[in-house]
């Protein structure tokens, strides 16, 4: 199966390792990363949500308007809009990006994150309503007549919208989290189930319940895969490791005192971040070069576990990940712009070519069609 690589659509050069250095919204900026992405191999970048970060949706827009072949996966909170506009501002996008987009909804697993812009409800009732959210835009992005909802958390009569996506039937839904709550969502309507990088055995064990959730949603087929990771590599294991203690050192140093400010302080709420964590606390290096202490540094923020190595060591790791059934594999480097440039130029040639070469090995194995035993 074919493998596409997933970077970061910042809108400015800070990390958890560097404070930005102008403004929260760097035009210039956003597009010369995205560029980077665009000519260095990558197949789409995340243009991610805060509560007081600039707009994804324009941001991407202008993204889009400027670069031809990079795809964009737009995070969205259900939260911040109502389903019919956010529909339409999809749809528009698609239209702009001609059918470069997908949708990753974002529950939000932050109780205080989530009530910056108003939202009060429980996880479980955020689950909920992403489930009836996500169902009413895939309706209004493929319906052509006007129809009404009567919804547990939204109501509507007598809507049709007047633009409709380029891609048919309509663009991917990505989808995360690791709860019940939402493995019961994600498995039901998403086409992409996103998960945080963790050892091998976990994400074999994560992939195995979003499927079990799937069936039990009665759907036919199951999610794409994508795993998350934070790369830190260089010529030589040892300068790769070197260089991942330099860039712990300046995430205790810099990052903490930002994430706090941002976004939460204390123990994590959500199930994924939680996991993060007991991963952390249970070993600090996995399988070929997982390693957990950026993880444990932030408190299993976001994606957070690193994959440490030359880029050969990488490339296998990331390898073994697309062994499991992972074929959507994200990556972004502390340094946005190098690293993305780095990562592009050496691991993601390396990963591509052996993952044709196992391709051709397994098309070869095939059984040949009756047609050609009998030729």
């Amino acid at each position: 199966m074919p493998v596409e690589f997933l970077g970061i659509a910042a809108t400015n050069d800070g990390s958890e390792t560097t404070p930005r250095s102008g403004a929260a919204f760097d035009k210039e900026y956003t597009l010369r990363l995205a560029r980077a992405h665009e000519e260095h191999g990558w197949d789409r970048v995340l243009f991610a949500y805060g509560s007081g970060s600039p707009d994804p949706a324009p941001a991407a827009a202008y993204i889009a308007s400027h670069l031809e072949h990079l795809q964009i996966f737009l995070a969205h909170r259900p939260n911040v809009s109502y389903p019919t506009f956010a529909a339409k501002t999809f749809a528009t996008l698609d239209q702009i990006s001609e059918g470069r987009l997908a949708v990753h909804f974002i529950t939000g697993g932050n109780d205080r994150e989530q009530g910056r812009e108003g939202d009060t409800l429980t996880k479980d009732e955020r689950y909920a309503r992403t489930r009836e959210y996500i169902r009413i835009v895939k309706k209004i992005w493929t319906t052509h007549e006007p129809f009404d909802h009567e919804g547990e958390h939204y109501r509507f009569r007598d809507f049709v919208s007047d633009v409709f996506p380029v891609q048919q039937p309509r663009p991917n839904v990505s989808f995360g989290g690791s709860s019940p709550a939402a493995l019961a969502a994600g498995g039901a309507e998403a086409d992409i189930y996103c998960l945080w990088g963790e050892p091998l055995e976990g994400t074999a064990e994560q992939i195995e319940a979003v499927k079990a959730a799937a069936q039990a949603a009665g759907r036919a087929d199951v999610p794409r895969f994508q795993v998350a990771f934070r790369p830190i590599i260089a010529p030589t294991e040892e300068l790769a490791w070197e260089k991942a203690h330099r860039t712990l050192g300046a995430i205790r140093e810099h990052g903490v005192a930002a994430l706090k400010r941002r976004h939460r302080t204390g123990a994590p709420q959500n199930t994924g971040s939680q996991r993060l964590v007991a991963i952390a606390e249970a070993g600090e290096r996995y399988d070929r070069a997982l390693w957990t202490a950026t993880a444990a540094a932030t408190s299993g923020a976001g994606n957070s576990n690193a994959l440490v190595g030359t880029p050969e060591t990488v490339a296998q790791a990331l390898l073994d990940y697309y062994d499991l059934g992972v074929d959507i594999l994200s990556a972004r480097g502390y340094d946005l712009l190098d690293d993305a440039i780095d990562f592009g130029r050496y691991v993601i040639p390396l990963v591509r070519e052996e993952v044709a070469k196992r391709d051709a090995e397994r098309a070869a194995r095939a059984p040949r069609s009756l047609a050609a035993v009998g030729e």
